[in-house]
């Protein structure tokens, strides 16, 4: 492409083919030298700094890439933003109770994170949600302040309550959610045991859905929560066993990311009147936990579809408040304390996936010859033909027509009849035909149907230095869309079309769908990048289940992880630095013992000596190089 052309391209271009300003929620952007930013803010100053230059501070500190950074300005301020929301609309509408939030240890259980979200939640007394006895564990020790609630979910056993009943002893505020009608018999005998009075709190199966991944969390066959039958078993168990005044808490759960703010609505208002029966049954109540389903805006595109989200922060903090108001007003009753399970939303956008491309694979045609030899097969004269006429009075006819040629050719070859230098003529052939009629289609007044979708067949591979399955399993197991785009040379133009895929050996480690505003691409615009060029993409909003879910697919571990702080001059500091899992790691989590491995290749190495096809120097050379790579990074090193 001309040099003039390129100047022509802008970085706000990029902001728009990307959307980062839509997506990045005000913390990601792109500065003037073409490069991702990332912002904090200080009071009413906003500081920027080049997702770049922290990658080059990464590589001189000697970590490889693939690398997860976290940016702690960010998880600060996505707690501060959702409690700040609540708070402007307590006051907004006359709202008489609190909010505090909670999060759920499932969403990221990294020790990091949660110190992180105890550290600056404690002036908000945010809590914790814990679902398992190892999460119980980690949230009496994380939790900073006794008034953050922490919610005991998921099933309870004995060492379980008595651990929960112990720490309300303590002072902490801990709810036991019953979820099932079998769980209370074990709770009640713990009760009575200790003789420390629980806070307990009971969990909905609402009517209420919300679309979305997660539209199963809610309505009638929902996996979890109390049928209004059994609510109705379980409040007359609690009477006769004098604990009526332990019911503190309603709870629900509709969904991880509710993408419409009116299911939102619907579940608060059926969830509200639940409240106030329980109320009127007697129960003193205080707390309504609306658990999670505050969504990230994956795409930007601010709408009802499943990656996105149809309000912001503000709304939906209103429309909570408002709807508990509307009908405990109605009725009398006080205003609880409004507890949030945002987990989501509250580290999505602290974390970004950095990684390399390590090769390309480009769908671009090789030259062709001006004509063929006489004795070149019949069709690929044919194929010369429909490129030669190809024009755009009958560019669908050649397409058709090249099609059919390229299967003929296809099994001409399957049957012995067409060598091999002729079918990579033929594919090159194709291409150039192919890359035509992407040309001409663009100057039809009308598309023909065969023609439709096209613009995404040919596209190049870009081979990057991860695992979808290790660092993004979401986008394999369920089709999520995370951000993604190149982090620099962002003030010229992507020429090419491409999707991305991993170094495992599957087909499946790939990413081929992309953020778009109105639906989802199934290619990435890049640009054409020389071979002894780096080209660098980032991930971004990869903060929520993707740590916690990865798995070691092709045995490639954790990455290496970097937190840094951005300061209010501009600068940042690294404040942890974690490596990877080494090769020795992972293979000892699938129960090898590296040193027993080391052991039975010296064995090898040795009988080989003997035999004489090592030399003693040969040995010690291969002994050291592998156990060097069994003490190494999993992922690839330039």
């Amino acid at each position: 492409m001309p040099k003039e052309l390129l100047r022509q391209w802008k970085v706000s271009d990029s902001a728009d083919l990307y959307g980062i300003k839509e997506w990045g929620g005000g913390y990601f952007d792109l500065n003037q030298k073409g490069e991702a930013t990332v912002t904090a803010r200080f009071g009413g100053t906003a500081v920027s700094v080049s997702l770049m230059d922290i990658l080059s501070g990464i590589e001189a500190r000697g970590l490889g890439l693939p690398i997860l950074l976290r940016i702690q300005n960010l998880l600060d301020a996505q707690i501060e933003r959702i409690h700040e929301s609540f708070r402007r609309a307590i006051r907004t509408y006359g709202y008489h109770g609190q909010y505090q939030g909670v999060f759920p240890i499932k969403v990221n259980q990294q020790q990091e994170i949660i110190e992180g979200i105890s550290r600056f939640g404690e002036r908000y007394d945010h809590g914790l949600e814990a679902g398992s006895k190892a999460e119980l564990i980690v949230a009496l020790a994380m939790l900073n302040s006794t008034n953050s609630p922490l919610i005991c979910n998921g099933y309870k056993d004995r060492e379980f309550i008595d651990l929960g009943l112990q720490a309300t002893r303590m002072g902490y505020k801990v709810f036991f959610v019953v979820e099932m009608p079998g769980e209370l018999p074990l709770l009640i005998e713990r009760v009575r045991a200790t003789g420390i009075r629980p806070n307990i709190g009971l969990r909905l199966k609402l009517a209420a859905k919300a679309g979305g991944h997660w539209s199963e969390s809610g309505g009638d066959f929902s996996l979890f929560g109390l049928t209004t039958t059994q609510l109705v078993e379980v409040v007359d168990v609690l009477k006769a066993a004098e604990m009526l005044d332990c019911i503190r808490l309603v709870h629900y759960h509709l969904g991880s990311q509710i993408p419409n703010i009116r299911d939102v609505r619907n579940a608060v208002n059926e969830t509200v009147r639940f409240y106030a029966e329980l109320a009127e049954e007697g129960a003193p109540m205080g707390y309504i936990d609306l658990g999670g389903g505050l969504a990230v805006d994956y795409d930007g595109s601010k709408t009802n579809f499943v990656h996105s989200m149809n309000y912001t922060i503000d709304e939906y903090s209103a429309d909570v408040i408002e709807v508990i108001m509307n009908v405990l007003d109605e009725k009398g009753i006080e205003h609880p304390t409004v507890i949030t399970e945002s987990g989501r939303a509250t580290v999505a956008y602290s974390t970004v996936l950095l990684f390399n491309t390590l090769e390309i694979s480009r769908s671009q045609p090789t030259a062709l010859p001006e004509s063929l030899p006489p004795n070149t097969h019949e069709l690929m004269h044919n194929m010369h033909e429909v490129l030669r006429t190809l024009s755009v009075k009958n560019v669908q006819e050649c397409y058709n027509d090249a099609l059919y040629y390229r299967e003929e050719i296809l099994e001409r070859f399957r049957l012995g009849q067409i060598s091999l230098r002729d079918r990579a003529l033929a594919e090159n052939y194709f291409l150039q035909i192919l890359k035509q009629v992407l040309t001409l289609k663009s100057r039809l007044k009308r598309t023909p149907v065969e023609l439709e979708g096209l613009d995404d067949a040919m596209y190049d591979i870009y081979y990057g230095n991860f695992s979808v399955f290790q660092s993004l399993p979401d986008t394999w197991a369920i089709d999520q869309v995370f951000p993604v785009i190149p982090i620099h040379r962002l003030n010229e133009e992507p020429t090419r079309k491409a999707i991305i895929a991993d170094i495992t050996c599957d087909s499946d480690g790939k990413i081929d769908r992309f953020a778009d505003f109105h639906d989802v691409r199934r290619t990435i615009a890049v640009h054409d990048v020389p071979a002894d060029q780096d080209y660098y993409f980032g991930v971004f909003l990869v903060g929520a289940y993707q740590e916690t879910l990865g798995d070691l697919h092709n045995l490639f571990g954790d990455t290496n992880v970097v937190s840094i702080r951005i300061n209010e001059d501009g600068s940042f500091d690294f404040l942890n630095e974690t490596e990877g899992d080494s090769i020795a790691d992972v293979i000892a989590i699938v129960n090898y013992e590296p040193k027993a491995l080391l052991r039975m290749f010296r064995e090898k190495a040795e009988r080989a000596v003997r035999s004489g096809s090592l030399t003693v120097a040969e040995r010690r050379a291969i002994l050291d190089t592998y156990e060097r790579s069994l003490n190494g990074y999993t992922y690839y090193k330039t």
